[in-house]
C-alpha cells in the first residue's frame, strides 16, 4: 500500500507547500488548509530533523501552535495514520532540530509532551485545527503525539 503523506511529502501538496516556504519564508508561513478540509488559513513551521536511517536532513512543514512560554507546539498526526510520522521518528532518536517559522530560522530542543500537558496542548491544538479530533479516532490504538519545541 502507498503512503499517502510520503506521497505528499515527496510530490504532492506537501512537497509544494515546502518549496514555496523555502523560497519565500512569509509567503509560505501561513498555509491554506481549505481544499484539503481544514478551515483555511494557519500557521506553519518548517521542522527539519535528521532521518535516523540516512543521516539526512528531512524538512516538513507542520502546523503549530506557541506554548506560554515560547515553545511552538506540534502534532504527529500523520493525518491519522495508524503509524508514526518518519519525523516523529527521527527527532526521537537526535531531539536537536532546526526549525523556521515565517524568516525566523533558529535550533531547538524537541520533547514529547505527556500528562496534563499534553492534554492541555491537544485542547490548544485542536481548537486551531479540529480535524485532529478525527486523526485520533482514525489512528487506532496510536495516541498521537504532541511535541514542543524550545528554542536553544
Amino acid at each position: 500500500m502507498t503512503d499517502p503523506i510520503l506521497k505528499a511529502s515527496t510530490s504532492g501538496w506537501i512537497a509544494e507547500h515546502r518549496e514555496k516556504y523555502l523560497a519565500n519564508g512569509a509567503e509560505g508561513h501561513m498555509w491554506d488548509s481549505a481544499p484539503l478540509g481544514g478551515p483555511g488559513l494557519l500557521p506553519t513551521l518548517l521542522l527539519t530533523t535528521i532521518g535516523r536511517k540516512s543521516g539526512e536532513a528531512r524538512i516538513m512543514p507542520l502546523i503549530y501552535g506557541e506554548t506560554a512560554d515560547g515553545g511552538y507546539i506540534v502534532i504527529a498526526s500523520k493525518g491519522g495514520a495508524p503509524k508514526h510520522p518518519a519525523w516523529y521518528l527521527n527527532l526521537l532518536a537526535q531531539a536537536e532540530v532546526e526549525v523556521q517559522v515565517s524568516d525566523d530560522k533558529f535550533s531547538a530542543q524537541a520533547r514529547v509532551a505527556s500528562g496534563e500537558e499534553r492534554a492541555a496542548l491537544w485542547v490548544q491544538q485542536e481548537k486551531l485545527y479540529p480535524p485532529y479530533n478525527d486523526y485520533q479516532k482514525n489512528a487506532g490504538d496510536r495516541e498521537i503525539p504532541v511535541i514542543v519545541l524550545d528554542r536553544v
